[in-house]
């Protein structure tokens, strides 16, 4: 293997633990209606697992409210059970046509613990991309006993280097936007 493939390797793997760390915090809610914080959810259709975006039809009419208008109307129990029991901790309305959910104004402490909870994602993605630089280094010191040159080998080892510092950078500016729209009343 040459270096580059070493290098692509560790790179994409640190790709995706910044893409998981952006999808997983789009999930937390941050005091505006997004969609997304239903991702997670599942209801039981048919006997099998499948979100509520397959189910029924999802919008957002304005910042504080996501209405679920459900295809079939035995569903309606179903998606309410799910969202109830899920840990979003909204309680849905629903008036036989629609199923709202109205986004309460986060309180200061509830802010705090949806930080906590965004810091720790991200030190999760870090973790990943820590481990994607030990992973290409080990890889690289094993290529050095099949006989790459030291020299590559650790010109190399820098190249990981930057490439971890650059995905950490990433991940801190992911976290930084999300704190701030949280902490944003």
């Amino acid at each position: 293997m040459e270096v580059k493939d070493y290098l692509n390797g560790a790179e994409e793997k640190m790709g995706l633990a910044v893409a998981y760390l952006d999808d997983s915090l789009q999930r937390i809610r941050a005091g505006k209606a997004n969609p997304k914080i239903l991702d997670g959810i599942r209801v039981d259709y048919y006997g099998s697992a499948a979100p509520i975006s397959q189910v029924a039809n999802v919008a957002v009419p304005d910042a504080r409210t996501i209405t679920i208008t459900p295809w079939e109307k035995q569903m309606f129990k179903e998606i309410e059970k799910a969202i109830i029991n899920s840990e979003l901790g909204i309680t849905p309305e629903n008036n036989g046509e629609v199923i709202r959910i109205s986004i309460p104004p986060l309180t200061e402490e509830r802010r705090k613990q949806l930080v906590k909870q965004s810091k720790a994602e991200a030190e999760q993605a870090k973790v990943s991309v820590r481990n994607a630089r030990r992973e290409a280094i080990d890889a690289l010191k094993k290529a050095v006993k099949q006989g790459m040159p030291e020299d590559t080998e650790k010109d190399a080892e820098n190249q990981v280097q930057k490439l971890h510092d650059k995905y950490l950078k990433k991940i801190d500016e992911v976290f930084a936007a999300k704190e701030k729209e949280i902490l944003t009343v």
